[in-house]
């Protein structure tokens, strides 16, 4: 019973000093549990449905930003691993009666594989080039379905599928709990050393392979994970809707989670979540005008990009949140010292105190201000 207690306490500790502490944090954090015990209060299937779908594309948007955000590699083909794992999942559950349970992982793996091909033609290219290659690998793949109608099913596609679960809820579940510990693997692999090494990368490849880091390895396993999260979302949703089709190589299907994680804030994954769980549901809501529901979802977008540039989660993050100019932490907006290292943090001036200060030609509270 003591030891319960001591680890209650340190749970505790922890939960109250990595998610109280930083108000985006909380946010997500209260947000995710929100979404677990929806189910309890609100039972619409098509509430549901919506929901289920967005966690599975909160997931696809967020393989993008791992390669594309993350790592400076645009991939206008991420539809590739998609569609890849979502047929692999269909032909193995429909052909060989593999449960859902064996047939997501294998479809994930197929697309590990579709990684490797594309990662490996593309070391060499760069920028418009590279974002063409990529786009061009789902056309192709979309094409060669059509060779054996027998197999894949054509236009049709494959249907049929076992659901993810007996019922609705647990179909919601399944699809919750995956998503959350998909996205909580993502972010602390960019919270990681490889996290650094891909920042690098981005920022300057030239100077990462200088100071010795072997810049086409970890192209490449970057695409290899990209296509491992999106081939399990692939397969999530082969499942989910129990169909696979041509769809899901489509160039719209590609296109998506750019939109999605640019709206929410790029190289965050937190933004890719808030991009899908705004813009997705929007499109359903926007069904009550079908004439203009297309025009106020793109409007909906260049008001977002005008006014909030980095992206809608960023944005909010800026306000709630201030960076420690020494250590770099980031503390609450009402913290007036940082919490790790106790630097004072800049607090944002008053109307009166800014104008005084450009009167004199300093700002009050600095050094030259006191002089």
């Amino acid at each position: 019973m003591a030891g319960l207690t001591r680890y209650l306490v340190w749970l505790w500790r922890e939960f109250k000093g990595e998610i109280l502490v930083l108000p985006g944090r909380s946010i997500l954090f209260f947000g995710a549990a929100a979404l677990l015990a929806l189910p309890l209060v609100v039972r619409h299937p098509y509430v549901l449905r919506v929901l289920t779908m967005s966690f599975i594309f909160a997931v696809f948007a967020a393989s993008w930003d791992l390669i594309s955000g993350f790592v400076g590699q645009l991939n206008l083909g991420h539809a590739i691993f998609f569609g890849v794992a979502a047929y692999t999942s269909a032909l193995l559950n429909l052909h060989l009666g593999l449960p859902p349970a064996l047939t997501i992982p294998l479809g994930a793996a197929a697309s590990v594989l579709a990684g490797l091909a594309v990662g490996i033609p593309c070391l060499r290219l760069k920028g418009q080039y590279l974002s063409l290659a990529t786009l061009a690998f789902p056309i192709i793949l979309n094409g060669l379905l059509f060779l054996d109608i027998d197999l894949t099913g054509g236009e049709l596609g494959v249907s049929g599928l076992s659901r993810l679960a007996s019922s609705r809820l647990g179909e919601y579940y399944a699809a919750a709990v995956g998503a959350l510990v998909l996205l909580l693997i993502m972010w602390k692999i960019t919270d990681s050393k490889l996290g650094l090494i891909f920042h690098a990368i981005r920022e300057d490849e030239i100077a990462a392979r200088a100071s010795g880091i072997n810049t086409p390895l970890y192209k490449v396993l970057a695409f290899c994970l990209s296509g491992l999260f999106a081939g399990l979302a692939g397969g999530f949703y082969a499942h989910y809707m129990r169909i696979a089709g041509p769809s899901t190589l489509s160039v719209l299907t590609s296109f998506q989670p750019i939109i999605w994680v640019i709206f929410g804030g790029v190289a965050t994954i937190y933004g890719a979540v808030v991009g899908v769980f705004v813009l997705f549901p929007l499109v359903e809501v926007l069904r009550v005008a079908p004439e203009l529901r297309m025009l106020l979802y793109a409007l909906c977008i260049v008001l977002v990009l005008r006014f909030m540039p980095e992206g809608l989660a960023p944005w909010v993050v800026d306000r709630l949140e201030r960076e420690c100019p020494r250590c770099k932490e980031h503390n609450a907006f009402t913290r007036r010292t940082c919490r790790v290292c106790g630097t004072p943090l800049a607090v944002p001036l008053e109307k009166g105190q800014a104008a005084r200060g450009a009167r004199s030609g300093s700002v009050p509270g600095t050094a030259e201000g006191g002089r």
